[in-house]
């Protein structure tokens, strides 16, 4: 598929597991026909929220193969390549490329922080090597380095890098990189934390790489569609909604609740298993049952109100 400018809402997805090195493959299958029919404009695998850095070799290019079948073309399929390895960045790239992928996704490499000069130089030596569009991936709370904006203004001339998902967190960064226009207005520039979403679209956003569009795919969808409608009424329906879905994420005390409680509510909606990749685990029964008293009744009122 190729691979034009990404807009809308494009859910990094949770990978359904049964077991430590086995895809829940009944569970991807209702997952991806689940998100799809929520209207989102791509999937992306092997990011964040799909415990990318946890999962053997094997596993990641399983699902990259069955996930690029499953959509059939629908959507364009992006997939995560970060590693700490240059070489295999490259090897997952070429197998997604054979795939069928639209693009592949690529943060800093984590464990020894990289310097930025050093940081351009690995993007410029990788992008000459992949067979699929680049995005790059802002995830300094993770991986330790930031993209800083003057880099980015030096990575814009290579033309296989098609646009940015930021998930620092920080407005003011977000609204730095709607300059980077200038230099590449072919670019897309995305969001990660699904609250910013409206304030991301104010900015000039182009949408949304929002964890919660697992679980509720046409939400996100309603409330991009409302930002760029400008419908108020909608957006502070949808927002008001996105507000108490975050409340799953307070859930558990250790940084991987966010994971965990996405997996667990979509273990509660019978859509797949909420095993984790080791060393994290599913929620216990009493947390498993604070995500149940957040995600039935906001499930109701969007199947009443958002059908």
């Amino acid at each position: 598929m190729s691979f034009g400018r990404l807009s809308g809402i494009v859910p990094p997805m949770v990978t359904p597991l049964k077991d430590r090195d086995a895809l829940d493959v009944a569970g991807l299958e209702r997952l991806v026909e689940h998100i799809l029919g929520g209207g989102v404009s791509g999937l992306f695998i092997l990011g964040t929220t799909g415990e990318a850095p946890s999962l053997g070799y094997r596993l990641r290019r399983e699902l990259i193969a069955r996930v690029c079948s499953l959509s059939a073309g629908r959507v364009p399929v992006l997939v995560g390549i970060t590693d700490t390895a240059f070489v295999e960045s490259v090897e997952l790239a070429k197998d997604a490329a054979q795939a069928g992928a639209a693009a592949v996704v690529l943060a800093t490499p984590y464990y020894f922080p990289a310097g930025q000069t050093e940081l351009i130089g690995y993007v410029e030596n990788i992008a000459q090597q992949l067979p699929l569009p680049l995005v790059l991936y802002n995830m300094p709370s993770l991986t330790k380095v930031w993209f800083e904006i003057e880099t980015l203004r030096k990575l814009a001339p290579i033309k296989n890098i098609v646009g940015i998902k930021d998930s620092s967190g920080d407005l003011g960064y977000f609204e730095r990189l709607m300059e980077l226009r200038q230099d590449r207005p072919d670019w897309s520039i995305m969001i990660g934390p699904e609250a910013m979403l409206p304030a991301a679209m104010r900015l000039g956003g182009d949408g949304g790489v929002t964890g919660g569009a697992n679980v509720f795919p046409r939400l996100f969808v309603n409330c991009y569609q409302a930002c760029v409608a400008g419908d108020k009424s909608k957006l502070a329906y949808t927002i008001s909604a996105i507000d108490e879905l975050q409340k799953m994420y307070e859930i558990g005390k250790y940084a991987s609740r966010f994971i965990k409680a996405t997996k667990c509510a979509l273990s509660l909606l019978g859509i797949c298993d909420d095993f984790m990749a080791e060393p994290f685990h599913r929620f216990h029964p009493p947390e498993r049952e604070r995500v149940r008293e957040i995600i039935e009744p906001l499930a109701t009122r969007l199947n009443s109100e958002l059908a």
